[in-house]
């Protein structure tokens, strides 16, 4: 890789994790889609997952009073298996498909009006866990599925982030370790990974300064832009691609 590219995802890694902390969406998707031009494809996801990881656990330690333990423990039981199929199920199907569908599902249960999932109590976190992190093995973001899922369920900004960026955390967790059990070498990528978690940090700490200063309707309100915005995106590339496939 060549310095310039590195330069570019070491400050991407900044501006995208100050995104997320503050908007609650958006940051991963933006990450991921730049690494699409500068990083080997076979290298994308595994090196995408670790710098969220890093990124996410400095979110969930800096807003550690609101994360919903519990939940978070139920949805680690569903991300172990979803991890083990997603790695054998990679390949199967195609990233335009997998865009398409995931747009279409983030419109609607973003517009839709649907009961918090609280009321499903801990099994249904077990199955989002299983899902997801099914889908990030094939996809490598599903963010805004989290995020979309877990805004039905926390009324409130900071326990929404805060058990959002935990979730984050524990499935990307995951997600490394299957790579790395795959066999991915994760060593010649090392210091370009420490330089984006750093600057990834740095990005978090400033966007949670914006959130904790931002009213809760404003937040609810630039969440469901960004999350329409990603999904139209994602929508508008999958339909595109299968038409040209």
């Amino acid at each position: 890789m060549e310095s310039w590219s590195a330069l570019a995802l070491i400050f991407a890694s900044f501006f995208t994790s100050a995104l997320t902390a503050s908007a609650g969406i958006g940051g991963g998707l933006a990450l991921l889609a730049l690494m699409g031009y500068l990083v080997p494809v076979a290298a994308i996801i595994p090196i995408h997952g670790v710098v969220q990881l890093g990124s996410n656990v400095g979110r969930s330690v800096i807003l550690r009073d609101h994360i919903a333990w519990a939940c978070l423990a139920a949805f680690l039981v569903g991300a172990i298996p979803g991890a083990w199929i997603g790695g054998l199920a990679v390949g199967a199907l195609s990233d335009n498909v997998l865009k398409a569908a995931l747009g279409g599902f983030i419109l609607v249960i973003t517009w839709a009006s649907l009961p918090r999932l609280a009321a499903i109590s801990l099994p249904g976190f077990t199955l989002t866990g299983l899902i997801t992190t099914l889908l990030t093995m094939l996809f490598g973001a599903t963010g805004p599925l989290n995020a979309v899922v877990l805004s039905k369920t926390f009324p409130e900004r900071l326990g929404f982030q805060a058990t959002t960026a935990a979730v984050m955390s524990t499935q990307h967790l995951v997600k490394t370790l299957a790579f790395g059990l795959a066999g991915f070498a994760f060593a010649p990528w090392v210091p370009l990974i420490a330089l984006m978690i750093l600057t990834g940090l740095i990005g978090t700490w400033v966007g949670t300064n914006v959130l904790r200063r931002t009213p809760e309707s404003r937040f609810r309100l630039i969440f469901r832009i960004c999350l329409t915005l990603l999904a139209l995106d994602l929508l508008s590339q999958g339909v595109a691609g299968m038409a040209h496939s």
